[in-house]
């Protein structure tokens, strides 16, 4: 299966590689507006999803490249955080669903709930810093949602002023991409898997086997045919 998914994993890190450089681009354009640091970790706290692509990226690289007394350390916070996690959605998709409030009301307030991200260790350093996801990435620069600019409250960016903006929706389209690619290339049986979207502790905690994934025993025989498509 990890085979399978290179080439995929591989167009993910070419748009890590895209952001990266973007955030870089930014950084050097408006040195004192970028305040980000070693061990500012305020970005850390932010509630926020990855996309199918994404989440199984962060654990293929938790599963590989961390020792086991971390992964254990991890899990055990992600356990925690998750149920956390799970409680603020239930609470927000009931206001909806009772007309208490919005749409626009509840991812307002979403936005500015504070929980501790389980790949944060003691000394407010990321353990997967080189593999983080792309919303970490962009962190500290202006992006923009659904038209609405955003930026990191400890940043110098001056409201009402134009800079350079990252349109998150581009982005997350292009991972919605790249996971409807791998649900294809798996010839996975949950067709819709692609829309899946999960907080960091659930990505870690998941176990992205043959039967989560939804691969039939025949689709190996589908790989070949499922790479030459996609490329």
């Amino acid at each position: 299966m990890k085979k399978r998914l290179s080439e995929i994993l591989d167009r993910y890190e070419r748009v890590v590689s895209q952001v990266d450089a973007i955030y870089e681009s930014t950084r050097q354009q408006f040195p004192d507006c970028v305040t980000c640091k070693i061990s500012c970790s305020d970005c850390c706290y932010a509630l926020f999803d990855l996309s199918l692509v994404e989440a199984y990226y962060i654990n293929e690289k938790f599963s590989s490249s961390l020792p086991e007394a971390t992964k254990a350390t991890i899990l055990d916070a992600a356990d925690r955080i998750d149920r956390d996690v799970y409680r603020l959605k239930r609470k927000a998709f009931k206001a909806v669903a009772a007309g208490e409030k919005t749409e626009d009301q509840v991812l307002f307030e979403m936005a500015a709930e504070r929980l501790r991200c389980p790949l944060l260790n003691s000394d407010d350093q990321c353990y997967l810093y080189a593999d983080r996801p792309i919303t970490c990435r962009l962190y500290g620069i202006p992006t923009s949602i659904g038209g609405k600019g955003h930026t990191c409250g400890k940043s110098e960016f001056q409201e009402g002023v134009p800079y350079p903006t990252v349109n998150l929706d581009a982005v997350q389209n292009k991972l919605h991409e790249l996971s409807a690619d791998m649900v294809r290339l798996l010839n996975s049986s949950h067709q819709e898997m692609d829309r899946i979207l999960m907080p960091v502790s659930m990505a870690v905690l998941t176990v992205f086997d043959d039967t989560y994934l939804g691969i039939r025993p025949d689709s190996a025989s589908c790989t070949e045919t499922g790479q030459e498509a996609l490329r």
